[in-house]
């Protein structure tokens, strides 16, 4: 076979580059530290770095939708553990309201004092985390979910956001509460009826907060207690006002105070002295007040002035049910601070699992396109090795010519 020179030398250079190009690409493999640069490089490591690659970016995204929780929640608790300082609070200043000794002056101290502490309340209920959403606005809606109403019948707080609340998932938690469940949504004095004093009542009658014997024996009925003095005996009678019947059995019973009455699947304890024509009114209570309505309720109890007879009476039984339905309020409120105090934890749980998974998407993602650099030096020295030695013989083989024997 005869080979000429030029094609010789011309296929000596054509190896001379593949390898100073293989050299070049070693080079760029252990200058990036990658053994996949491009798809051509390794087409099914590249699929699945990408795979790999697009897992990590979820996770990442996981991780800052978790940190954004974590700030909400924890300025939410924050709120809700000053919201139930001032609660307690006003609590003593209702205690404090019911003191007989005090006069109209020092009850008005008082009411202006539960005023603005309402006002504090209602600040904390609109309180926004940084990023600016309402803390406590549920599902959206408004971006001032507590509107306090003015004007005619105003006086009164209504929720303007959207009632509900995300759920937790295993990667997520809620960024607002649900403010109508914790400050909208408390019971009615004992959540199942309420005991009212009749409105021209001028004796001292008063009634506890009244509780629950049989569910089943509930009807859900209006009832009225008329007191009436009969042959020098105070007596009592219940009417069914949803029936108009009397109710069995205590209809012209002699009263004393301090008696326990009990009917129709409810308890309450009467004290003081009625006096003839005074009424007690027991109607269904269904439906929940909430906290500003009852701090409101206590301001009014306080302000009522003390100028006819059974208006004492009648302060201390608005305060006494003002104070338990102010207790269920802080109660839930409580639970709603330890709602978010769960989460806050939960978030730590979230937080350490989405590092794991980072780590080992990482490693994952490492081992499909990373280069082993001390393999990766050791072949790129010998190919710079095998280089050079092709070089210095071609350079020996370039200078044997036919020419050179001649002369």
């Amino acid at each position: 076979m005869r080979v000429t020179t030029a094609h010789s030398y011309d296929t000596t250079i054509a190896q001379l580059n593949k390898r100073q190009a293989e050299l070049v690409e070693k080079q760029e493999r252990i200058s990036t530290g990658k053994r996949v640069i491009r798809a051509s490089d390794d087409p099914v490591a590249a699929a699945l770095a990408e795979t790999v690659q697009n897992r990590l970016s979820r996770v990442q995204t996981d991780q800052r939708s978790i940190d954004a929780s974590r700030t909400s929640m924890q300025q939410a608790e924050s709120a809700l553990g000053e919201a139930g300082e001032l609660i307690q609070k006003v609590r003593d200043l209702m205690v404090a309201g019911g003191n007989g000794t005090y006069g109209d002056g020092e009850r008005e101290a008082l009411a202006a004092q539960i005023e603005g502490l309402r006002e504090q309340l209602f600040s904390f209920a609109n309180r926004k985390d940084s990023a600016g959403r309402s803390l406590f606005g549920g599902l959206g809606g408004s971006s001032t979910p507590f509107v306090q109403e003015f004007g005619p019948g105003g006086g009164q707080v209504r929720f303007d956001g959207q009632r509900g609340q995300q759920s937790a998932t295993d990667v997520s938690l809620p960024q607002a509460l649900d403010g109508h469940q914790i400050l909208m949504r408390v019971p009615q004095a004992n959540g199942t009826f309420r005991l009212d004093q009749g409105a021209a009542n001028t004796g001292s009658l008063r009634s506890d907060i009244g509780q629950v014997t049989d569910l089943s024996s509930l009807t859900g009925h209006d009832y009225r207690i008329d007191f009436a003095e009969v042959a020098g005996e105070m007596q009592y009678s219940v009417t069914d006002l949803t029936t108009a019947s009397p109710v069995a059995g205590h209809t012209a019973v002699p009263y004393s105070t301090g008696m326990q009455v009990e009917f129709d699947g409810m308890s309450f304890l009467l004290s003081g002295s009625p006096g003839t024509g005074d009424t007690l009114d027991i109607v269904p209570a269904d439906t929940p007040t909430d906290l500003f309505k009852v701090m409101q309720d206590a301001v009014d109890a306080l302000r009522t002035p003390t100028n006819a007879s059974g208006d004492a009476a009648r302060r201390t039984q608005d305060l006494g049910r003002a104070l338990t339905e102010l207790d269920a309020g802080h109660d839930r409120v409580l639970l709603a601070r330890a709602q978010a105090g769960d989460w806050l934890n939960r978030a730590d749980t979230i937080e350490n699992l989405l590092k794991n998974r980072e780590v080992d998407h990482t490693a994952e993602q490492s081992a499909l396109e990373d280069l082993d650099l001390v393999k990766g030096i050791s072949e790129f020295q010998s190919q710079q090795i095998g280089l050079d030695a092709a070089l210095k013989s071609y350079a020996q083989v370039q200078r044997l010519s036919l020419f050179q024997y001649v002369s």
